[in-house]
């Protein structure tokens, strides 16, 4: 029992380590992603959203040649499965995508502005996590799990292990998945990086360059974490048990349902049974080492809401955000780059809904303001 709260711990840990560096290296390169689609739908300007996208190429070559060597196994996580939640994709990235519009940011830069001081992102926080918590547990899981989830495509049924892009060609196909493994990752990650360094203004941002790599190798090194080091027999059942996760799966960085389950270790403190996970210390973590940075560049300052609308939309965010994240199966991080990086049909398509419900979002409210002008 000792040593399986002494593995649970040093997961928790690494996890923390992780996202203290993902937290002050995004205080320092304002790496938002709802702030990277924004700048693309008002301004034409690519240059955070390319960011984005090589952190994505990085950690899809760090989870697959982690695979590949044998140090992890993201068939054990909660990307692949074979149970293909195609409306669950489509309609919580697209609330997910609206939500973080409404609240100024997505879960993780929440994270991040709380470590800077705001205060409205603090109220985000609980707002996305008590509704995370209800889309995992409660009232909107009821919703969730009777009208959403059933409309699935379960690929089993037709011979194909699991949602990965390299088990459908290899469903398809008759090609060893192995060998297709390495092939879709290399050509995948190959085609994000030729468009990531196509640009000559950020070929010249070193400082956006190295946000990418960080944030990239940190989501790796999660993988490395949560399947590697954490995945050991449990000397109770003698089977091989993934410690440390709530989801009892490999996992790396997201920012929805841990939000959810921090308010719980908070709330249920005293009970026993309850422990700091990994997503519960990568949510602590994201915030310290953004406070660190704060307070390292000396720009930490309290930030309060503008009025009762900015209250009321900041609120309503947060609440979309926790259905949305939980539904969809993770945030811009959780889904966007962790999932992405295993290559999973159902985190690419949560990616672009994402996307999608900001940039619609933001359509509407420009077209909103010209309205009442």
């Amino acid at each position: 029992m000792q040593a399986s709260a002494d593995l649970a711990g040093t997961v928790a840990w690494g996890g923390f380590a992780l996202a203290f560096i993902f937290g002050a290296m995004g205080h320092k390169a304002n790496f938002c992603t709802m702030g990277a689609v924004s700048d693309v739908v008002n301004m034409g300007d690519w240059g955070r959203m390319r960011m984005w996208l090589l952190s994505i190429a990085v950690a899809i070559l760090g989870a697959n040649a982690l695979q590949l060597l044998g140090y992890v196994d993201l068939s054990k996580s909660i990307y692949q499965t074979p149970n293909f939640t195609w409306f669950a994709h489509i309609l919580g990235g697209l609330m997910f995508g609206a939500g973080m519009t409404l609240s100024s940011g997505c879960g993780s830069k929440t994270l991040i502005r709380i470590g800077g001081g705001n205060l409205k992102s603090l109220v985000v926080f609980m707002f996305l996590g008590i509704s995370a918590y209800m889309t995992l547990k409660g009232l909107f899981g009821v919703w969730r799990t009777a009208y959403i989830e059933p409309l699935a495509v379960n690929f089993l049924s037709h011979g194909i292990a699991g949602q990965d892009l390299p088990s459908l060609l290899s469903g398809m196909t008759g090609i060893a998945k192995q060998s297709l493994q390495l092939a879709v990752a290399a050509i995948l990650a190959a085609a994000i990086l030729a468009f990531v360094f196509s640009d000559r203004s950020f070929r010249g941002n070193l400082e956006r360059i190295i946000a990418g790599l960080v944030v990239g190798l940190v989501v790796a090194g999660g993988w490395y974490v949560t399947g590697h080091i954490g995945y050991a027999e449990n000397p109770d059942t003698l089977e091989m048990t993934f410690f440390g996760t709530n989801s009892r799966a490999a996992e790396s960085l997201s920012f929805v349902a841990p939000l959810g389950y921090s308010l719980e270790l908070l709330m249920l403190w005293s009970d026993s049974s309850l422990h700091a996970s990994f997503g519960v210390a990568a949510v602590i973590g994201v915030i310290a080492g953004s406070f660190a940075y704060a307070i390292i560049s000396k720009n930490f300052r309290l930030e309060g809401f503008r009025d009762a609308k900015d209250t009321a939309n900041h609120m309503l965010g947060g609440v979309l955000m926790g259905f949305g994240g939980v539904t969809t199966l993770g945030c811009t991080i959780g889904q966007g780059i962790s999932g992405f990086s295993t290559l999973a049909l159902g985190s690419i398509i949560s990616f672009f809904t994402i996307v999608a419900g900001a940039a619609l979002t933001m359509k509407y409210q420009y077209w909103k303001m010209l309205r009442e002008t």
